[in-house]
């Protein structure tokens, strides 16, 4: 099975907002919705000083933390990526809670992050924020590839930046957004050594089974309740046509109503 991941160089981004827009526009997303935000920073103390843009989107890690506290299955890991079923999302915000790079939100009670273009890829696409960037910042394939690219860019601006690096080789078990950095992760706003939660492993071992607990106890109290309402309905009916024979005179039987 092939691992695909997006290539993220940095240091080509000009914050041309093209990827935002695109991405807006194909995923259709509602006000005040986006998956990418793109912010110009200056780095580097004076006089030695440099500008650039930080890109923070979802990093689709390996070892996602997101997709280990999902109790209904919403976030789960596909291709490499870190897919997203929003229809059976619950809202219960653990995700939200558990990613160490504060991607995943809340909108409309359901979570809200990138799927990797999913539909677009499925279909043999491009994925949005690929397809338009003019800088050739972004790119997408399988994942070897792109490491190999990413290794290849860092060689060729160490000289302009020697702080440059591959960043998502290795952090979070191998990010699916491999970044090209002219500088230090800290200063593009990124984790050195990004760590899931200490509190996810408890959560794993007994908040989630508890909480799959209670929502199959939940289904089954649903079900018996159901089950309850419409026995008493059909009763209720049986009730009310003997009421209307006796009343009527009609020395026929009614018709028997059965019960489940």
């Amino acid at each position: 099975m092939t691992t695909y991941a997006f290539l993220l160089d940095v240091a080509r981004c000009i914050g041309c907002q093209a990827c935002v827009a695109a991405c807006k526009t194909g995923n259709e997303l509602p006000f005040g919705v986006q998956f990418i935000e793109i912010k110009e920073q200056t780095r580097g103390t004076f006089p030695q000083l440099t500008g650039g843009f930080a890109n923070h989107r979802c990093y689709h890690c390996a070892d996602a933390a997101c997709v280990s506290v999902c109790p209904a299955g919403a976030l789960h890991k596909e291709d490499g990526l870190t897919r997203l079923n929003a229809s059976v999302c619950t809202g219960c915000g653990y995700c939200v809670d558990a990613c160490p790079f504060h991607v995943p939100e809340l909108f409309a009670g359901r979570c809200c992050k990138c799927d990797g273009c999913a539909e677009v890829v499925h279909a043999g696409g491009t994925p949005w924020c690929v397809k338009t960037c003019p800088s050739n910042a972004l790119l997408y394939g399988d994942r070897e590839s792109i490491l190999a690219e990413a290794h290849a860019r860092v060689n060729a601006i160490k000289e302009r930046y020697p702080k440059a690096r591959v960043y998502g080789e290795n952090e979070a078990g191998g990010l699916g957004v491999v970044l090209v950095l002219p500088d230090e992760p800290e200063q593009l706003d990124l984790p050195a050594n990004p760590q899931q939660p200490i509190a996810i492993g408890a959560w794993q071992q007994v908040v989630q089974p508890v909480t799959l607990g209670l929502t199959a106890l939940g289904a089954i109290s649903m079900g018996i309740g159901a089950l309850i309402a419409r026995r008493n309905h059909m009763r209720e009916l049986k009730l009310f046509a003997t009421d209307i024979g006796a009343k009527s005179g009609n020395s026929e039987p009614e018709p028997a109503i059965q019960e489940d």
